[in-house]
């Protein structure tokens, strides 16, 4: 069984999730359960307290997902040479360690204990420097190092020098020009010359314009710097690579840093995602105590609407291992019992709880049946889908477990299930575990009043309202409130009085009173049934009419011969003169039946077939044949 799904825990951890920032935080809730170490778990809900104090006093912590950083430094470890984006990254995960120093470091201004892990970050300022220093925009900077500049200034007046050669080449020889500017053609610089001056401007014949009247050269001028601006090139990606790498080779050494400031960074994360879903859910920290014992003061359901949620108050341990909750449908008896389990599943995850005060033990399993587990595909019925899952838990069950079970004994027999639903409270009592069930039998009620350790709880209902108030009181039995509500609801005195009979007895029905007035059930008036006439069924008029009937067809009174009987829409198909129609029966009237015509083994393909698709039936009967039969209009 899926306790956390049953209890809603998965949704709870679903807005835990929404609270991390990292991949890791975001995969560690997921698969988080409950801590079953004592001393562990407190130190878990003091993180938690910690991380809401920060959080409230010093807002947000500088945060973000990491995740990326992760293969960078994969790569790096493998060898590789980091691009100036990559490095970019690292430069700014380091900057997002020195903001979540300095926030720790003002949280010691408070005593928290959680400020203190700002010791095991580490920011690396001098390769944060280096990188800086080295990259800019997404580039390796010009001033990355004395040689690339140089290199890059030649590079910048040795272009220079190619637009003005260029541009010189253009004046002096305007009249060959088909423009008044050089263009730009695959990375290099060249003219557009008139194709009939081609051989007045020495140098190489790039391309051409469309119509081929406009050649594109590149001066022989311009091509001993296209050469010199290669050269320079190739130095320029040599000096980058250099740094490059160099860089990378940094990061490189600085990697188990990095990895570690990651770590601390998720663990943070993890930490803080607490604290924040705390605050949210407007939580507090429970206690939590060696005893067996469960007390929640004003808890409510952490997915409820806090503005109407009534607050439960709730006591449970001691002398009493078990409480057995009783009252009316919809008055709150499954919400309770979920958000007694789900509190302490909470809080024995590390979390705040949704009360006003809560003291817990720890249980070393939560084990629970709710909802009918119908399961059609498993051919399992409501009542055997309960005592499966109620099975499993008592196999479970121990001192350390804590248990809910949901309408205990329902969906059989009523005596049958009364006695069930004994049989499990007997099992539970003998394993020692603290449970909570709700239940409508009267006779479970009483058990529980009987038995030691076990104690009644109720329900709280409105009866002038009829609503539930969701308030438990226990220490007192609980009625289903059946008979009441249906009265207040409408239901005759006499149907009541049968009712109780039947419940209690005779004596039982004497001696009850109504404060209802005597009502009847006033039948209300409704549409008949119309039934279809007999004599107007499209079945009964296929009976009237057959084929080779001769029929008379309205209004033009044409003889036709009936060829297909009166369908399901009351239409039947006539041969008329060169021609077949479907008509409505309405239209149609019996002339001479088929019987006063044609002997009774009589071929009516003759009529109304074709003499070559009878030809083709025929050899179709007799052997194989590829020939199709034309269907006739």
């Amino acid at each position: 069984m899926n306790i956390e799904k049953q209890i809603e825990l998965d949704t709870i951890k679903e807005m835990w999730a929404a609270c991390a920032l990292t991949d890791q935080a975001k995969e560690t809730i997921r698969d988080f359960s409950i801590c079953l170490s004592e001393r562990e778990l407190k130190r878990q809900l003091q993180e938690t307290t910690d991380a809401r104090e920060l959080i409230e006093k010093l807002g947000t912590p500088p945060l973000q997902n990491i995740s990326e950083i992760k293969e960078i430094l994969l790569s790096a470890e493998k060898g590789a040479c980091l691009t100036p984006c990559q490095l970019e990254r690292v430069e700014t995960v380091l900057a997002a360690v020195k903001r979540l120093n300095d926030y720790l470091q003002k949280g010691k201004v408070y005593f928290n204990s959680l400020s203190y892990y700002d010791e095991n970050l580490d920011p690396v300022p001098e390769l944060r420097e280096e990188i800086c220093s080295k990259i800019r925009n997404g580039a390796v900077d010009d001033y990355a190092s004395k040689e690339l500049g140089q290199i890059r200034n030649r590079i910048t007046a040795c272009e220079e020098q190619m637009k003005q050669k260029a541009e010189q080449i253009m004046r002096s020889c305007k009249d060959s020009m088909a423009d008044h500017y050089y263009t730009l053609r695959n990375g290099r610089i060249c003219l557009p010359v008139k194709k009939e001056f081609k051989r007045r401007i020495p140098g190489s014949v790039i391309g051409q314009s469309a119509t081929g009247s406009t050649l594109f050269i590149v001066p022989s001028g311009v091509e001993k710097y296209e050469e010199e601006l290669q050269m320079l090139k190739i130095s320029e990606e040599n000096e980058v690579y250099r740094i490059l790498y160099t860089l990378s080779a940094v990061v490189l050494a600085s990697a188990p840093v990095l990895n570690r400031n990651l770590a601390m960074m998720e663990k943070l994360d993890f930490i803080f995602s607490k604290g924040k879903l705390s605050i949210d859910m407007e939580a507090v920290e429970p206690v939590i105590h060696a005893e067996r014992t469960i007390t929640l003061t004003g808890a409510r359901h952490p997915l409820m609407d806090k503005t109407t949620a009534v607050p439960l108050q709730f006591d449970l341990g001691g002398t009493v291992h078990g409480i057995v909750i009783t009252g009316p449908n919809t008055g709150g008896k499954t919400a309770a019992i979920k958000t007694v389990m789900l509190n302490c599943m909470m809080a024995q995850c590390g979390l705040h709880v949704t009360c006003r005060k809560a003291e817990l033990c720890m249980n070393r399993s939560y084990l629970c049946d709710i909802g009918d587990g119908q399961n059609l595909s498993e051919n399992l019925s409501t009542f055997s889908a309960h005592i499966t899952n109620v099975l499993e838990v008592l196999r479970e069950a121990d001192k350390d477990s804590f248990v809910i079970l949901d309408e205990l004994g329902s969906g059989t027999d009523p005596t049958e299930g009364m006695g069930i639903a004994v049989a499990i409270l007997e099992e539970l009592q003998k394993s020692g575990a603290l449970f909570l069930v709700t239940t409508h039998y009267p006779e479970v009620k009483e058990y529980a009043d009987r038995t030691d350790h076990i104690v009644n709880a109720r329900m709280a209902f409105d009866k002038e309202t009829l609503t539930p108030t969701y308030q438990m009181v226990i220490g007192e039995a609980g009625e289903s409130c059946a008979f009441y509500i249906a009265g207040r609801l409408g239901m005759p005195n006499d149907m009541l009085r049968a009712a109780v009979r039947a419940a209690y007895g005779e004596d039982a029905a004497a001696a009850c009173t109504f404060q209802t007035p005597e009502r009847s059930i006033v039948k209300r008036n409704a549409p008949g049934l119309v039934k279809m006439n007999a004599g107007k069924n499209p079945a009964a008029l296929a009976a009237m009419y057959h084929i080779g009937d001769s029929v008379m067809v309205y209004p033009d009174q044409t003889i036709g011969i009936v060829c297909a009987p009166v369908n399901e829409k009351g239409v039947l198909r006539v041969q008329l003169p060169n021609k077949k129609i479907w008509i409505n029966h309405k239209r149609v009237k019996l002339h001479v039946a088929a019987a006063e015509l044609y002997p009774e083994d009589y071929d009516f393909s003759i009529l109304f077939e074709t003499a070559a698709n009878r030809k083709k039936r025929h050899d179709m009967q007799r052997k194989y044949t590829d020939c199709v039969i034309e269907c006739e209009s």
